[in-house]
């Protein structure tokens, strides 16, 4: 995917923007955020994805194996690293899943920092360690993914009140199976699902904190439409907050609505 330039008059409007902004990582509704997990996992199993995404071989092999469902793998790795098999964080995370080398990718059997790189070994090893979590915390999946990201030592099974960070990144695992769930929502009902790559994204702005990034997007999407505007977690901890368009045209209308808006 192509990245276009950032729009750096972003930043001047942004310090005005709308008081939503206040809000902070603290202020996540934890039993809301688990109970909408449960929801989702009544019906997880017959969930398909919206949208054809990249080693769509290696998830199904993994989710299949593990009777894990493909929606929520799919949302760890967008939620983690884009798909980027590559991808390495600044806690020294690797590949698709962001396994942490050499602790979790040796707990996992994974000794050679390469085979991380390897995006179906990657996957297959991220999978069998939620699966693991999933089991350990009797198939609670906001405990499990709380874990996922800050280690089984710090979640309790049960009871007692998650660190913050560990309730934000299961928020945040749920933004992204929304999109995976319902792409960009314009797709016609009954169509092939559209291949992941098609879609390209015009970066708009960066902030330190999550909570700021999730928060102008609320802001902005109503104006946007049809439009959809996103952000994703950085290697380097900072958040990229993007505007998704399927081809010119869609840039172009989304490029007058910015300008339109005072950016």
């Amino acid at each position: 995917m192509s990245r276009l330039p950032y729009i750096p008059v972003i930043c001047v409007a942004l310090l005005v923007a709308a008081p939503v902004l206040a809000k902070t990582d603290a202020s996540i509704d934890a039993g809301a955020l688990e109970a909408r997990w449960q929801t989702y996992s009544k019906t997880a199993a017959q969930t398909q994805p919206a949208m054809q995404f990249p080693y769509d071989h290696c998830f199904k092999r993994a989710a299949a194996t593990h009777a894990l469902p493909q929606t929520l793998l799919l949302a760890v790795a967008r939620g983690e690293s884009d798909f980027k098999p590559r991808a390495r964080s600044h806690a020294n995370a690797y590949g698709l899943m962001q396994i942490l080398w050499p602790g979790t990718a040796k707990h996992l059997g994974l000794n050679r920092l390469s085979d991380l790189l390897e995006p179906c070994t990657n996957v297959e090893a991220g999978t069998r360690y939620l699966k693991e979590l999933l089991e350990r915390y009797q198939g609670n999946m906001h405990r499990a993914l709380a874990a996922y990201n800050y280690g089984p030592s710090r979640i309790p099974v049960s009871g007692g009140k998650l660190p913050d960070g560990a309730v934000w990144y299961s928020s945040y695992i749920l933004h992204h199976l929304d999109y995976v769930l319902n792409g960009s929502r314009k797709q016609p009902r009954g169509s092939a699902p559209r291949p992941y790559s098609d879609q390209d994204r015009l970066f708009i702005i960066r902030f330190a904190r999550p909570y700021r990034a999730a928060a102008f997007v609320d802001s902005l999407q109503p104006g946007f439409g049809d439009i959809r505007l996103d952000w994703f977690r950085r290697p380097d901890k900072g958040f990229d907050v993007v505007m998704l368009y399927a081809d010119e045209k869609e840039l172009a209308r989304g490029q007058r609505l910015l300008t339109a808006m005072g950016f």
